[in-house]
């Protein structure tokens, strides 16, 4: 009798555990996220326009991933007339669990967004039907962009040329398909800073231009802060793997020796008026970095950049940044 008692305890409370996981999964993946769409409707001014072309382009770079690259060069550049088309492929060869694929945000698909269901995109993460999106897309940054910036992206993307492409669907493996439906955040718009404040203006120009992501290894899937601008994260391409680079103030191994014009001349250096992307031939050392679309950035906003990133903590992290493929 004690037996079978037992076993019913044990049989019940098993049963209210799987319930508690089946409602708990039905909600996440059924109701979740839950960011309402912000009823805008964005002006289309010159001025508006132009900062927004000014930040899709060289800043947060939103058209870098959107077109299509040439990985046959150096940097991947841009390929001209793909300019928001999407289709732009993110594997599982690249460490990703999944496949993701960047979207078409010419007016020929976002036509049928309102102007509130492209900034829940680029803030919250939410797409259209309530769909969240991989942050392959960095929107965990993207959220604190101010109103105003966001607000120009949209009017830029808004004029520019359409192109009728309809790129694969992107597919998280399980069980990632069901945990990034936690993964969208409320926006936290800052204030831009006056560019006088030259530590502020680049501390928001950092955030919004993805550079900590980018430059931080990740630990346990997530970015290492003990490590942040340290280095490290990994790049799997077809011929090797890249890792990006220290640009903390560390006089060994990061930027702490660079001066303010150096670092401003290392991108200035890669604008196309008087640059041509070599052929990258063999196992030779290829770039994520989207150097083309950067070096665009106006000079006062790379000396902030620089600003910014020196008043870091430096960190030690010495590495190989390029390994070639043994295929």
């Amino acid at each position: 009798m004690k037996i079978n008692r037992i076993g019913r305890i044990t049989g019940i409370t098993v049963l209210v555990l799987l319930l508690i996981l089946v409602v708990s999964v039905s909600y996440i993946f059924f109701i979740l996220p839950r960011f309402p769409v912000p009823q805008i409707k964005v002006e289309l001014t010159p001025d508006r326009i132009a900062r927004g072309k000014y930040l899709a382009n060289h800043v947060s770079v939103c058209i870098d991933c959107h077109s299509t690259r040439d990985w046959s060069k150096f940097s991947g550049p841009m390929i001209s007339g793909t300019e928001g088309k999407g289709g732009e492929r993110f594997s599982r060869e690249m460490g990703l669990p999944g496949e993701f694929f960047a979207t078409n945000i010419t007016p020929d698909k976002l036509s049928g967004w309102s102007d509130g269901e492209i900034y829940r995109a680029i803030v919250n993460g939410v797409g259209k039907g309530n769909r969240a999106l991989f942050p392959i897309m960095p929107y965990q940054y993207y959220r604190y962009f101010s109103t105003g910036d966001v607000y120009a992206i949209i009017a830029y993307l808004r004029t520019i040329p359409s192109i009728a492409s309809q790129p694969p669907a992107s597919k998280a493996d399980f069980p990632v398909n069901i945990i990034m439906h936690t993964f969208p955040q409320p926006a936290e718009p800052m204030v831009i800073p006056p560019k006088t404040d030259t530590v502020g203006y680049g501390r928001y120009l950092v955030s919004i231009a993805v550079c900590k992501d980018c430059h931080t290894p990740f630990l346990k899937n997530k970015p290492d802060e003990k490590m942040a601008f340290a280095g490290g994260r990994e790049f799997k391409m077809p011929t090797g793997t890249i890792l990006a680079s220290n640009i903390t103030p560390d006089k060994e191994t990061g930027i702490g020796n660079w001066t303010k014009q150096r670092f401003v001349a290392r991108f200035k250096a890669f604008e196309l008026s008087g640059f041509t992307p070599p052929p990258v031939e063999g196992t030779d050392m290829v770039t994520v970095m989207p150097w083309t679309m950067y070096a665009g950035m106006d000079t006062s906003d790379l000396e902030a950049i620089f600003a910014y990133l020196r008043t870091q903590a430096p960190v030690k992290h010495a590495m190989t940044l390029w390994t070639p493929s043994l295929k």
